[in-house]
């Protein structure tokens, strides 16, 4: 199921590997970045930024920057960051980020995934529509990357 407000966009699947095993795709920058499509230049630290290159087609161009806020181990893991950030000519750093969460809870055949990213009320008015829409496709295929990621044998 997946719901969305204009400020909230929330998306939930169910993975067929434990707990253990989707923190780590999450949290481990190196394995993040396999399934998000980028590449990461330091580790996940609470309280710190990290930034990458996006290796995704056709936005290779861009770096990302997460500031990741919580790492409650195999429960949370949430970061700040600049929905769909990119023209490379704005400066997003003026703009209030939203917040991603991936929460993990354990079910009878793995684990329940929920993605959110909140925020977006706060967005300036002439890029809000767009990034909402971009950042909610983008979940659609990220919640699938990562089920890929997290059942390819290792």
């Amino acid at each position: 199921m997946n719901t969305s407000s204009t400020d909230r966009i929330e998306k939930r699947i169910e993975l067929k590997a434990p707990p253990a095993r989707v923190w780590r795709a999450l949290t481990d920058h190196r394995e993040f970045g396999a399934w998000f499509r980028v590449k990461l230049e330091s580790p996940f630290v609470p309280g710190k930024a990290t930034r990458g290159r996006i290796t995704y087609p056709g936005y290779e161009h861009l770096t990302m920057e997460v500031v990741v806020q919580k790492m409650e181990t195999e429960r949370l893991f949430s970061f700040h960051w600049h929905p769909y950030a990119v023209d490379p000519q704005v400066d997003y750093s003026k703009e209030p980020p939203t917040l991603v969460e991936f929460k993990l809870q354990k079910t009878a055949s793995g684990t329940l995934l929920v993605v959110t990213e909140s925020g977006f009320d706060a967005i300036p008015p002439q890029r809000r529509d767009e990034a909402f829409r971009m950042n909610s496709g983008g979940w659609d295929e990220q919640v699938k990357n990562i089920e890929a990621h997290v059942n390819r044998k290792p």
